[in-house]
């Protein structure tokens, strides 16, 4: 069974919960999410089985969309509603939605993040939050990573009790932490604050409306083709990348991983993949090969009959 299975991850559980049980209900090894979801996030989690586990890595690194309510007024140690509070200043007027959007405006596009110390972020081997856990502090790594569009739910501004509560829609690139966001639009506010909830409403391609839950997969487990229903094409995971189409005769030495002379109408850029399709079926991946110029090499063959 080759395919994309898009699932909604309900909160309580960890991306890597989600792909045992998908081992245990489908009865395969070969299964791999796409990108880690904290416990507490729910939203959409595309699953590789078979196959596609080849191409988990390009839906990582494509683009997320999120929905997040942000709260103002208090900071915690894991910049989520999940940690203690650390500071507070209560609020005592309301907040203008036109200079929540000129916030909003200027952590869009390439910003610097310094992401969470309660993060799968690595430091000399070792997970941040496995530092954070036992009360090291260590220098974490900033990075650039690409906020493409926040758009604020206007109706959703509330003022209760000295913290003001807002929802934001989220574009983003890999790598972004929204919790930091959050904790980075309270300081260009001039308020302590943290992400109080989060979903992710899309991955690559895929959205809500192309998920179903763990119950609804197992309800199907005993018919394989009620699974197959369900499943997604490997091409759907790869349709965010490149592509180029080649004949018959030139797949056979694609499927024997081949290095090829670089094709005239070649689009890609150095380090840039694209998927080889024959017909409608990707068949590899190919680059610019690194080292030896007027050559492309293969990043990974997907077919090999």
């Amino acid at each position: 069974m080759d395919g994309i299975v898009a699932i909604w991850k309900e909160t309580g559980m960890t991306s890597h919960d989600c792909v045992f049980k998908i081992r245990k209900i489908l009865r395969m090894k070969k299964v791999g999410h796409t990108g880690t979801l904290d416990p507490e996030v729910d939203g959409v989690l595309p699953i590789c089985l078979g196959r596609a586990t080849k191409i988990a890595e390009y839906i990582t690194d494509s683009g997320k969309s999120y929905r997040a309510q942000v709260s103002l007024g208090t900071s915690t140690t894991t910049e989520d509603a999940h940690g203690e509070i650390v500071d507070s200043k209560k609020i005592t007027h309301d907040l203008s939605k036109d200079k929540l959007k000129e916030v909003l405006n200027q952590l869009t596009g390439k910003i610097q993040q310094t992401p969470p110390m309660y993060s799968a972020v690595k430091v000399n081997g070792k997970r941040l939050y496995e530092y954070a856990r036992q009360g090291v502090e260590v220098e974490r790594p900033t990075r650039v990573v690409d906020i493409h569009k926040i758009t604020l739910d206007e109706d959703s501004i509330l003022l209760d009790n000295g913290v003001i509560t807002f929802t934001i829609d989220i574009d983003c690139g890999k790598g972004t932490y929204i919790r930091t966001l959050a904790v980075m639009i309270g300081e260009l506010l001039g308020y302590p604050a943290h992400m109080s909830k989060l979903t992710r409403t899309k991955s690559a391609l895929f959205t809500s409306g192309d998920c179903i839950t763990l119950a609804q997969l197992e309800e199907r487990a005993l018919n394989p083709d009620a699974v197959r229903e369900v499943l997604h094409p490997m091409e759907t995971g790869l349709s965010q990348l490149k592509k180029y189409l080649i004949s018959d005769t030139v797949e056979k030495r694609v499927k024997n991983g081949s290095v090829m002379p670089t094709p005239p109408d070649w689009s890609g850029k150095q380090n840039e993949p694209v998927v080889l399709y024959n017909r409608d079926r990707a068949v590899a991946i190919y680059h610019l090969h690194p080292s030896k110029e007027g050559l492309i090499k293969p990043i990974k063959v997907l077919w090999i009959d």
